[in-house]
């Protein structure tokens, strides 16, 4: 079993329970608590340890999760007053992905740590949608005006950029899939949200006068973004397991005692009122001072952990029968565990959706074959070959399949391509282009023609290889750029790339031999299935068996 473990958002309400489950019925040898404030970190162990004595290792770790290892300490706030913080966020968010990766401190951790077994149970959700995007677009609509925005409005402006969730969750997923990848992570496990505890639309909690509030709404969104997120997570090949728990209610409670509160707005102290009118203009906010102070706002209430608390009131009516309701942490701490074990509780989100989503069918399998048979008759009767459009990415997708088609123009059949001279393909297939449509079609839907010198390219009115944003129209190319972006979604006619198609062919008629003698044992994505050369099914080997491209449910 697992023994080495890594708990985000440790030292919460959920997370606290999660180490105590996973330490009493998974016989860890470490588990790991992390936690935003390292005081939160260190807490939690100390009481773990108080608790299970020192047979298991406890460590603590602590930082935001979403940024730089070197913001990882800073409040939001903080990153937000400082345009050099801003700068370097949104480099980080927006950036060049292999600078994140290397840089991130979710992934730092990972490295650091190398857990078997990840619990997540960060508020993801809430943690994103509650830097207020709605905020954000608010103070930008105040500075727009005709002459557009200006210098001072650049905060706003960037502080809006970084209040994104989407960008934010896409690159969390990103990372997260590489980190656990590349350092052996076997279990995934998210404990995620509803956004409105189980309720819908007609939610009466609010953050706001909206309701139902943007605030709220937005933190389903991301809920569920991340959700999907996952599932196509938990679809990747050398993904760990991934599942995901999402209670659907308010999770309580931690304790109940007497505390000097604060309210909304962050004001712990009771004042004597002052009459005024209601009718004219009614200052929304003054200074305190002249109100006469009347002590601290002592009250009762319950600990809810990430939630905060709620007074004897306020708890009795969201948890009351049709209203949010309630689930304790032990209870889904209980769910994780079994999980993690094996077991099927019936409530892990991926699985739910696997179980859900419709399928490749047979009937779809059938008609494939008519719509390839009908596509190749109306080909042969056209005036161009029907081979790429460039609609469909990957960049990669259009260059392969009009390499091969040309391997197909020249040599017809797989055979004859594994059996004729390297030295002889080059020349054979560059005095073939001037006579071949490819010569046409691919420059003129953006995808060069590299040349068997490496240093000319037929080309059209517009590249799609390297890609770069609208207002760029030019780009300095070295010879490792072209040997990159040849790679990437150029037509190579250079002798080396012609050699690697040769014994990737050589290849696909190994497996496909090895079918006749295996029987359906052999048939799998490793395998080339056709008889003939089709092109589309060449490539499709391609992504199956060099590029990790395929599907594994």
């Amino acid at each position: 079993m697992y023994r080495d473990f890594l708990i985000l958002g440790g030292a919460g309400l959920v997370g606290t329970q999660v180490c105590r489950e996973i330490v009493t019925h998974l016989n860890p040898r470490r588990v790991v608590v992390a936690s935003l404030f390292p005081h939160e970190a260190e807490q939690a162990c100390e009481g773990l340890r108080e608790e299970f004595g020192h047979r298991v290792a406890f460590e603590p770790a602590h930082g935001n999760l979403f940024v730089p290892s070197d913001l990882a300490e800073l409040s939001r706030a903080e990153i937000l007053t400082s345009s050099q913080h801003r700068g370097r966020l949104l480099d980080f968010l927006y950036g060049d992905f292999d600078i994140a990766y290397r840089e991130n401190h979710l992934v730092n951790l990972i490295r650091r740590h190398r857990p078997e077994v990840v619990v997540d149970c960060v508020n993801t959700a809430t943690g994103l949608s509650y830097q207020n995007v709605f905020h954000s677009v608010e103070r930008l609509r105040d500075w727009l005006g005709d002459e557009g925005l200006p210098k001072q409005a650049v905060p706003d402006l960037e502080a809006f950029l970084l209040s994104q969730s989407v960008p934010q969750i896409i690159l969390h997923m990103r990372l997260l899939q590489r980190a656990t990848g590349e350092h052996d992570t076997k279990v995934y496990l998210k404990v995620g949200t509803t956004g409105t505890g189980g309720m819908g639309m007609n939610i009466p909690y609010t953050h706001s006068e909206d309701k139902p509030s943007k605030v709220l709404l937005a933190k389903t969104e991301a809920g569920f973004g991340h959700t999907g997120l996952m599932f196509v997570f938990a679809r990747t090949p050398g993904a760990p397991v991934v599942k995901e728990i999402k209670p659907a209610a308010m999770i309580g409670y931690r304790a109940v005692r007497t505390i000097e509160a604060k309210d909304r707005s962050g004001n712990s102290r009771l004042v004597e009122p002052t009459k005024a009118r209601a009718i004219g203009t009614v200052d929304l906010r003054q200074d305190r001072a002249p109100y006469q102070d009347k002590g601290s706002l002592q009250v009762s209430v319950v600990d809810t952990g990430e939630n905060g608390v709620f007074t004897r009131g306020e708890f009795a009516a969201i948890t009351a029968l049709g209203q949010m309701e309630y689930i304790t942490p032990e209870e889904i701490a209980r769910v994780i565990v079994l999980e993690i074990r094996g077991a099927n509780t019936g409530q892990d989100v991926i699985s739910a959706i696997d179980g859900a989503v419709l399928n490749p069918s047979y009937k779809a399998g059938l008609l494939r074959s008519v719509a390839l048979r009908d596509l190749k008759d109306a080909d042969e009767a056209s005036a161009l070959p029907s081979v790429a459009l460039g609609r469909l990415g990957p960049p990669e997708l259009s260059k392969l399949l009009f390499e091969a088609h040309l391997l197909k123009e020249v040599y017809g059949t797989l055979s004859a391509v594994a059996e004729a001279s390297p030295s002889t393909m080059t020349q054979a297939i560059a005095a073939h282009l001037d006579t071949s449509a490819v010569r046409l079609l691919a420059p003129s839907i953006g995808i060069p023609i590299l040349l068997p010198d490496g240093q000319t390219i037929l080309r059209g009115p517009h590249i799609n290889v390297p890609e770069t944003p609208a207002h760029r129209t030019s780009v300095g190319l070295t010879a490792p750029d072209v040997d990159r972006y040849a790679q990437k979604g150029w037509v190579d006619l250079r002798a080396d790339n012609l050699s690697r198609w040769q014994d990737r062919v050589r290849r696909m008629i190994a497996t496909r031999r090895h079918i006749r003698d295996a029987g359906s044992a052999a048939a799998s994505i490793h395998a080339y299935l056709p008889s003939e050369f089709e092109i589309g099914e060449v490539v499709a080997w391609i992504f199956n068996n060099e590029m990790d491209g395929y599907r594994i449910k």
